[in-house]
């Protein structure tokens, strides 16, 4: 296991904000004014404190502090999750418990985006809050074994509120100039809220590649090494706007819709030289590349109150997502003309309508202790969530009749149909003031049909049935707290998963091979058991330790074949794994643990995972490459008056080996990113906010390995690591 390097990152990032703050300790003391400061009820209600069924939720405040471009970016500083790939490079997969391709579930305002949306795409200014969901509730779909992550678009509608804001990034290999415009404001029963985005990105990078290769006896057969030499550039923009009507009885009516649109296009050029062994088909390599998308879901929500503090929540929603690609390849060898010119084209749309309906009651009250406030004993609330998904895909693939060429032409479109119904019903007890129970049950159930004239029809149903429990009990102390959580959840196969088509790799290998779909797969089935402590004190003081485990049936991995004389890969289910983790997390104020102590919020946490894939051969046989240790390390300051706030943010994300197969490995390089910010308040109305990210710069390494009777073969691959310089100006006007 690689060691965690921290003590040089660690001292660099308390240097950031103790430079600022020493001001603060040596500055002469003066007449001090006594602040107070009223709280309501609300200011002291703490989801993840006081909810039975656990939740961490990251207000706005967190996370706008770095000026981050990229919800990704937000992510990553969080505990417990972490964003794959290189740092910097955009549309990493998020992971909880080291997990991602599903296990962690993506959800907006409490959906999951369309196929093809990147999450990664979505602004930050535009969302109200996080919520991070390590154990499955009866509300959201069970289709999160290593957890759920819910994204809330904005809903604050603040009178009177108009704020600009202008960034610009820069780094050794892009830019990315930004801005973004919220307004809201209300007149009467009505309040309206909008949220514009704009984005543009440039990129230039090279990125080297190694095969080699060993024969039965081990002597080594091949040696290559590859540039990829990489230009793009993108532009995108985000809509947001909320209507909110406050009616004469009480209800409301809220309309809500989001909108997002990208544009990108890019060319490479690779070149392969081979030192010994076989020449690949092709060592001279040309792509332009383009794409076009478009999102959109507005949904009108209805809350109506009855009587006894039961209400009605009613909400239907409509959506669609275009998009299109065009792609050339030019591709030769030996010095020789092209002999590969493949031209594809791709087009695809979804149309979606889901509706969703809650029904909650408080029922039978009964007193708290003496001096605590009045708790509701049961808390029940039954629903639905059903929809129905239509999707038109069409890819067309055409290789040119040249000399040498062995054309691998296809058209390959399909329709598809998924229609999902969910029902459930859930319960929070209050036994008494200190010991709370949160019962849920939820059936979904999907329908998968599709059909098209270069495949053959594809129905696939499933459901699922999940029994929740989860509970609560607060230690006599008040202090301390223990959560104990019993779930079943699943994962899904997607839709392109369960199609049949197939997509060519211009060199096909064992480490490059074609992929194509599984009309066969079935669900991953898992039984979960998580169990923490907490521990709060003073103001905003929290120590907690967790652990869980995750049994799962028919676990899916990617199988590979050898077909035709060509390599391609297609998702199997086979057998059992099992998953288990460990989580350690503290944050304080510097003042809670020393008198008269800089204003100071720290905060640290790590994470330590395993696994085991029974139908794996081990070791390393971890489940979806999973993450084995993962960690952060933060600091933040603020001066006495509020004018300037400062701080720094250590992520660190191990990686290893990790056996896919008997015959298939891969690799992954640890990842280190620092990041730092400083905010100005120049007056009421300016803030000035300066971010660096990934200051280590460092570069993310990969390997694709397979090794068989006959011997083995190595792909290696190297992405630059690159600081970017991020300066933001906000005007409230």
């Amino acid at each position: 296991m690689t060691p965690i390097r921290v003590m040089p990152v660690a001292v660099l990032s308390v240097c950031v904000a103790a430079g600022t703050a020493r001001a603060e300790v040596e500055k002469p003391k003066q007449e001090e004014m006594q602040q107070v400061e009223i709280k309501g009820s609300a200011a002291k209600y703490d989801a993840r404190r006081d909810d039975t069924a656990s939740k961490t939720v990251v207000n706005a405040e967190e996370i706008q502090k770095y000026g981050d471009t990229s919800v990704n970016d937000v992510l990553k500083r969080l505990p417990g999750i972490t964003i794959g790939g290189a740092a910097g490079r955009g549309g990493g997969e998020i992971r909880m418990r080291g997990l991602g391709a599903g296990y962690t579930q993506i959800l907006i305002n409490g959906e999951r985006a369309p196929a093809g949306f990147s999450i990664d795409s979505l602004a930050p200014d535009v969302i109200e809050r996080i919520e991070v969901l390590r154990a499955a509730s009866a509300e959201f779909s069970t289709q999160s074994i290593a957890g759920t992550i819910n994204i809330v678009l904005k809903k604050s509608l603040k009178p009177a509120q108009r704020e600009l804001k202008v960034s610009y990034a820069t780094g050794s290999k892009g830019t990315t100039p930004s801005a973004s415009l919220q307004m809201s404001d209300k007149d009467g029963s009505i309040s309206y809220s909008f949220g514009a985005n704009a984005w543009h990105f440039e990129y230039d990078r090279m990125t080297p590649t190694w095969e080699n290769g060993t024969n039965a006896e081990g002597t080594p057969n091949l040696s290559r090494a590859s540039t990829w030499d990489d230009h793009g550039h993108g532009d995108g923009f985000n809509l947001s706007p909320r209507i909110n009507w406050l009616l004469d009885n009480g209800d409301t009516l809220t309309s809500q819709t989001f909108f997002n649109w990208n544009r990108f296009a890019s060319s490479s050029h690779g070149r392969t030289q081979t030192e010994f062994g076989a020449a690949p088909d092709y060592d001279r390599t040309d792509n332009t590349y383009s794409n076009h998308n478009a999102f959109g879901r507005t949904d009108l929500n209805w809350v109506h109150k009855l009587g006894d503090g039961a209400k009605l929540d009613l909400k239907a929603a409509v959506s669609e997502a275009r998009n299109s690609a065009d792609s050339l390849q030019l591709a030769g060898s030996r010095g020789l003309p092209p002999n590969l010119y493949r031209t594809v084209t791709s087009a695809s749309s979804e149309q979606g309508f889901s509706t969703q309906g809650k029904f909650s009651t408080p029922y039978a009250f009964s007193k708290a202790a003496e001096g605590e406030p009045e708790a509701t004993e049961h808390a029940l609330s039954m629903g639905w969530d059903a929809g129905v998904t239509q999707r038109d895909d069409v890819r067309v693939q055409h290789d040119a009749d040249l000399p040498g060429s062995s054309p691998m032409n296809s058209d390959e479109g399909f329709s598809a149909k998924v229609t999902r119904l969910a029902l459930y019903g859930q319960d929070e007890w209050n036994i008494t003031p200190r010991w709370s129970i949160y019962t849920g049950l939820r059936w979904e159930g999907l329908d998968t049909r599709a059909d098209g004239g270069s495949i053959d029809a594809v129905q696939n149903r499933s459901s699922v049935f999940s029994p929740l429990m989860q509970t609560l009990f607060k230690l006599p102390n008040k202090k301390d707290q223990l959560r104990l959580a019993l779930t079943r959840t699943y994962k899904a196969p997607s839709t392109a998963a369960l199609i049949p088509r197939k997509f060519t790799s211009i060199n096909n290998s064992p480490t490059d091979p074609d992929r194509r779909g599984n009309p066969n797969l079935k669900p991953e089935l898992a039984l979960g058991l998580d169990a923490s402590f907490e521990h709060y004190w003073g103001d905003g003081g929290l120590l907690s330790a967790s652990a869980s485990v995750r049994r799962i049936e028919n676990y899916t991995h990617q199988g590979l074949l050898y077909e035709d004389q060509r390599w391609f890969s297609t998702a199997i289910n086979d057998g059992r794994a099992e998953t288990r983790g460990i989580e350690l997390e503290a944050k304080f104020p510097a003042r809670a643990i020393i008198d008269h102590a800089p204003n100071l919020d720290l905060r640290a946490s790590i994470s330590r995972n395993w696994s085991r894939v029974d139908s794996v051969p081990g070791p390393d046989n971890r489940l979806d490459q999973q993450v084995p240790l993962s960690a952060t390390l933060g600091i933040d300051y603020k001066t006495p008056d509020g004018q300037m706030s400062t701080g720094s943010n250590f992520s660190f994300r191990n990686g290893g080996l990790a056996r896919l197969s008997g015959t298939q490995g891969g690799y992954t390089s640890v990842r280190r990113d620092l990041d730092v910010y400083a905010l100005w308040k120049l007056d009421p109305q300016n803030n000035l906010r300066v971010a660096v990210s990934n200051l280590l710069a460092q570069d993310y390494t990969t390997e694709s390995l397979y090794n068989d009777a006959n011997g083995s073969l190595n792909r290696t691959t190297v992405a630059g690591g690159e600081a970017q310089l991020r300066v933001t100006v906000e005007t409230r006007f």
